[in-house]
Formats: C-alpha cells, sequence, structure tokens
C-alpha cells in the first residue's frame, strides 16, 4: 500500500475560517488536551487517498467493526510548532514524522501517507490553528498529533477496507513538570515491547502497554517516580527506553554520548537531532549501543528525549533495592543543559538549524 498518485489536499479559505477567542494562562500551561478551532481529515478508500479537508468537527464517526477499535490496526505522529521571536512559525523536522508514519504504516499493512501529504496537512493546521501556538519565550508549543486509523466495516482479522487520517494540534507546556529539573525513575518487570514485535513502530497498544507500569511506578512508595524505565525484553539487563521517551547518557569523562541500540525501540527524532547535536556542535563521540542497568556508575549524566518530554534531565535511577543518583541532585548535568539549550534554540529560531530541519509555516 504505497503513495497515491495525483493525491491533493483541499482547505478552508483564511476568509472562511473561524477564529475563537483564546483565554490561555500560558504560564502554566500543562500537557493536556485542549480543543482548538481545526483538524485534517482525509480518507484512503479502494486504493487511493481522497483530497483531504480542515474540519471544525473533532468528532469522528466509524464502524463498528473498524480494525483500529478491535485488532489494533492504527498508527500516529507527534511534533511541535514553534513561535519564534519574530514572530513566524517554525515546524521541527515533519519529513522525519512522515516518514516514521510510513515505516509504522509498513509494520501494520496501511497504506502510507505521502510526505507531501502529511507536511502539508500539518502546515495546513497550524496555520489555521495559528492562534492557539504559546508566545514566544512562555516555553509553550502547538503540539500536532497526526494519526491514521483502519475504519469500515469488518469482522476478520485482516487489513481494513478503508482508512482515516487526521491531524489535530493542542497547545501544550513541559511534559513532565518542572521544565529542566531532574527526575527519578524506576525499573519495571514488564515489558514495553517484544522481541520482534512492533516496538519500533508508534502504534497504540505500545502505549496501552505502558499505562499499568506507569501507574505502578507512580504509586511506588519511599520515593517519587516519574515514570518506569523498560529494560531489553529478551534479558531484563540492557536500558531501552523511558516511559514514552528514549533514553541517553553522557559517560563519566564527558566523552561520549550515548543511547541504547534495539530492533524493539521507538526511533526517536529527538533522539537522532542529539546525536547529531552532541557530535557536530558539542564534539562528543556518539554510539548507539548497550546500556547495562548494572553499570550505571560508568555514566555522569543521563535524561529521557522525545517530541513530548524535548529532553528531561534523570536525577536518579532505582533498581531492586539500589538507588543510582546522577550527578548534583536537583541539578541538570552541564552537557544535558547545553544539548537542551542547542536543540531548543534551534526549535524557536535562536540558533542556526542544520539543512532541512525547519519548515516555515507561511
Amino acid at each position: 500500500m504505497g503513495d497515491s498518485e495525483g493525491m491533493t489536499v483541499n482547505t478552508v479559505t483564511p476568509d472562511a475560517r473561524k477564529r475563537s477567542e483564546v483565554n490561555i494562562d500560558w504560564a502554566s500551561l500543562g500537557f493536556s488536551y485542549i480543543r482548538t478551532d481545526y483538524r485534517f481529515l482525509a480518507h484512503w478508500k479502494e486504493g487511493a487517498w481522497a483530497a483531504g479537508t480542515l474540519t471544525e468537527d473533532n468528532m469522528l464517526h466509524i464502524a463498528e467493526g473498524s480494525t483500529a477499535l478491535h485488532y489494533g490496526q492504527q498508527c500516529f505522529e507527534g511534533l511541535k510548532a514553534y513561535r519564534c521571536q519574530d514572530g513566524s512559525v517554525n515546524l521541527f523536522r515533519p519529513d522525519q514524522n512522515a516518514a516514521r508514519m510510513q515505516a509504522s504504516c509498513r509494520r501494520l499493512l496501511m497504506p502510507e501517507v505521502p510526505s507531501e501529504m502529511f507536511i502539508e496537512a500539518c502546515r495546513q493546521v497550524v496555520q489555521a490553528n495559528e492562534h492557539f501556538i504559546p508566545p514566544y519565550g512562555t516555553g509553550g508549543s502547538l503540539y500536532l498529533r497526526p494519526f491514521l486509523i483502519g475504519v469500515g466495516d469488518n469482522i476478520g482479522v485482516r487489513p481494513a477496507p478503508e482508512f482515516i487520517f487526521s491531524v489535530f494540534c493542542v497547545p501544550v507546556g513541559p511534559y513532565f513538570k518542572g521544565g529542566l529539573t531532574p527526575m527519578n525513575f524506576i525499573t519495571t518487570q514488564f515489558d514495553r515491547a517484544a522481541p520482534h514485535g512492533t516496538g519500533a513502530a508508534k502504534v497504540g497498544g505500545n502505549y496501552a502497554a505502558s499505562l499499568l507500569p506507569h501507574e505502578e511506578a507512580a504509586h511506588t512508595r519511599g520515593r517519587t517516580f516519574a515514570d518506569a524505565i523498560y529494560l531489553d525484553p529478551a534479558t531484563h539487563t540492557k536500558i531501552e527506553e523511558v516511559g514514552a521517551a528514549n533514553f541517553f547518557a553522557i559517560t563519566k569523562d564527558g566523552k561520549k554520548f550515548i543511547t541504547p541500540k534495539s530492533p524493539s525501540i521507538l526511533p526517536s527524532i529527538t533522539k537522532y537531532s542529539l546525536l547529531h547535536l552532541a557530535e557536530k556542535r558539542l564534539g562528543l563521540q556518539v554510539e548507539e549501543g548497550d546500556v547495562y542497568i548494572d553499570q550505571l556508575d560508568g555514566y555522569s549524566e543521563a535524561g529521557a528525549c522525545g517530541t513530548a518530554a524535548v529532553i528531561t534531565p534523570i536525577g536518579g535511577i532505582q533498581h531492586g533495592e539500589h538507588f543510582h543518583q546522577f550527578g548534583v541532585e536537583g541539578q541538570p548535568g552541564p552537557l544535558t543543559r547545553r544539548l537542551y539549550d542547542e536543540l531548543v534554540g534551534i526549535q524557536y529560531g535562536d540558533k542556526d538549524a542544520p539543512e532541512g530541519w525547519i519548515v516555515k509555516v507561511q
């Protein structure tokens, strides 16, 4: 199920768009759903994508036999739009989100959303909801959630006869409260994904499986934990992911940036951006490799990274009866802070971006 030829994208003309009054306390903005004015919607049927359009309706009406409801045939993405100091708006690496969604589609036998369609849909949603973008300097952004679901009349375990692709947006603040404040995490005996399973695809089932481990981590007595750390499903000896984010660490000599490598890890766009920045701008050695849970003494800093989390410094990790603390309690490590400043500076237009990383929303 590949890209469709001749696909077009319809839109609502600017003069015809409604514009809600926005009354948001940007300083206290969290990571919760806020209904915005427009979202993008397109249907795939009989082997082709129909022209998509913007709609005010935030409800989907789908068949009761939809494969998304019964067999988990769905995937999604997350990316952000940022208000720059000059008032312009940046989309950060949307082509990479499009490529990752296409990989998820191939894994779940869904029609791929063409990159042009994906990026244009995101651009239109940002443009139509521009008044919801948090002002420059507030630390907020406009979070975009593209998703693709299998729909249509069906009951057997098979690919859906029809699909819906949509993009909606929500103004957000930090995913973890406290910004660049270190958080503690605890390992779990649950697995996020199976070996050779769907861990590398951004599909809802992976996140459904994480709800119970997160709940247990958040309610562990004796210490406050932000989320669970998942170890490799085969041996439970190596770190894979931190909740819904990727993991990274800085070696004790301050010379190497390392992040876990595994076929069951979601390929984070933020992580690969940090790998590039760590090497090209901070002069660090970079490596995707094994990070053993019993060898944390070899690292001076650690963090969780992703579109929602950006970078969340890890203050400490509880594994069994042992708690390992990184650096000075309550303070992000110096290289973690430099990476954060470099990445966020690019996203908000304060630092020069590598070629192709920024798409301006006109």
